[in-house]
């Protein structure tokens, strides 16, 4: 820009005319995120707002190194998703309906920009600069082991105890065996590596990915309405050739999972339909159909044993399980899925038990 000498030998002054009032100024272009978070929020304001005010004290929220992406599955109104709503590097997107966990983490994903996509529950709880280490984590993967896909951390239980967090890929043998072994132990195991190792799959509550890996797997399998879609799609990045990893270097602490919680007729009906979509899609086909005997018969007990109690609406949701599972042995996928998003209506109370209990 040319420069005029003004009078009394005063600093050279512009030759080109003074920005208009109210003109917008420049802007230093917006750094991309290199890390999306996603968060499925269901009944639990609450907890995600307190996990999303902890992600936002690392260094990498605070400087656009990572965002956070939250989509809501259709909960009634909280006043903590308006405030949320006003923090910088949060979205918040919510659905016409409960959709599920896996067509609810796609939608976040496709949301987010980031070369990788960190998946957490709401009922996890994080350390400050937990995102730093994890930005930290990935820098040494990426060098070390570039067909690393899959990524998951060390869990705790909220008194500090071990976590199990992946396991063995599910088969009918120790799927069977598993009814043995405490409600802890029966889909996962503990790691007590103290360095970084490749296991068969990594849950999905704690779970990094990354983005070329999704994408070339097309997301979560929609077919799962909740649980098992993370043994799944490990299982296939494996296949497309990308390894799996648990990594105890990061840890984060799980208050909620499954086995730490009842198991009400509803959410039986959502763990029987994953177990048994998992099963056809990758057990032979004998294998898929004896495990769909067992389940029919078990929901037949259990839907006698809710009417002897007088248990009218878990009776219900047994009979409606033993339809479910001929609808998916049909293969009617549309009516299985009906079933089950009548039943996730049920769900809102037994998420909502949980919310503003994590710490």
């Amino acid at each position: 820009m040319a420069l005029a000498v003004p009078p009394e030998g005063g600093p050279p002054l512009p030759l080109s005319a003074p920005p208009v009032r109210g003109a917008a100024r420049p802007s230093a272009p917006r750094r991309l995120p290199e890390l999306s978070v996603v968060i499925v929020n269901f009944c639990q304001w609450r907890n995600t707002a307190r996990l999303a005010l902890q992600l936002r004290r690392s260094l990498a929220a605070r400087s656009g190194l990572a965002e956070i992406v939250i989509v809501d599955n259709h909960s009634p109104f909280h006043p903590a998703a308006r405030r949320l709503k006003r923090l910088s590097g949060v979205t918040i997107r919510g659905l016409s309906r409960n959709q599920g966990f896996a067509r609810a983490v796609n939608r976040g994903c496709g949301i987010g920009m980031g070369d990788w996509l960190l998946l957490l529950n709401p009922d996890v709880t994080v350390e400050e600069g937990f995102l730093d280490e994890v930005q930290a984590t990935l820098d040494r993967v990426e060098a070390s082991e570039p067909t690393a896909g899959v990524i998951g951390f060390r869990l705790r239980n909220a008194d500090g105890s071990g976590q199990a967090s992946s396991g063995p890929l599910p088969t009918l043998a120790n799927s069977l065996a598993g009814l043995l072994r405490p409600r802890s132990r029966r889909k996962c195991r503990h790691q007590d590596a103290a360095s970084r190792q490749r296991v068969a799959w990594i849950t999905g509550g704690c779970l990094l990915v990354r983005r070329d890996c999704f994408k070339q797997l097309g997301g979560l399998d929609e077919s799962f309405f909740l649980y098992y879609e993370d043994v799944d799609f490990c299982r296939r990045a494996a296949d497309a050739g990308w390894s799996v990893w648990y990594d105890p270097g990061l840890e984060a602490t799980h208050h909620w999972p499954l086995h730490a919680r009842r198991v009400p007729a509803p959410l039986r009906l959502m763990t029987r339909h994953a177990l048994l979509t998992y099963a056809r899609k990758h057990w032979p086909r004998w294998q898929a159909g004896g495990l769909a005997g067992l389940l029919w018969a078990e929901a037949g007990l259990k839907q006698a044993w809710a009417a002897v109690r007088g248990d009218r609406d878990s009776a219900r949701c047994y009979g409606e399980l033993r339809r479910l599972i001929g609808d998916v042995c049909q293969g009617r996928t549309a009516e299985a899925r009906k079933r089950v998003r009548l039943v996730a209506a049920f769900l809102a109370p037994i998420a909502a038990e949980q919310d503003g209990r994590t710490l």
